[in-house]
């Protein structure tokens, strides 16, 4: 499962890491961040111990959504070094995932 990152932990868990980091910002409203919700559980698995996969709800957390300029959703974003790497947003294959962070890797 792919881990909740709060406005309070996002510094920590996405901007420090070592690894890449996936950040998908959602909401429970929102029909396609319901197809891409487990996409994104199995890209976390599939990734366990390599990349940081996480969700930011954007209705509880909004400080982040607007800092990345996050206007729709879904939308993912792949970090490097706390530095934005690849930007996908509305639904999207498991590839197109996959792809950016064997790319930050």
């Amino acid at each position: 499962m792919a881990l909740e990152i709060t406005d309070a932990t996002f510094e920590e868990v996405v901007l420090k890491s070592d690894k890449p980091v996936v950040v998908d910002f959602w909401a429970a409203w929102c029909g396609p961040c319901r197809m891409v919700g487990p996409i994104i559980d199995e890209v976390s698995n599939e990734y366990e111990g390599k990349a940081v996969v996480g969700k930011v709800d954007v209705d509880a957390n909004q400080e982040f959504a607007a800092k990345y300029g996050v206007r729709n959703i879904p939308t993912v974003l792949v970090f490097k070094n706390g530095e934005i790497v690849s930007r996908q947003v509305g639904v999207s294959p498991k590839q197109a995932y996959t792809d950016a962070i064997d790319a930050a890797m």
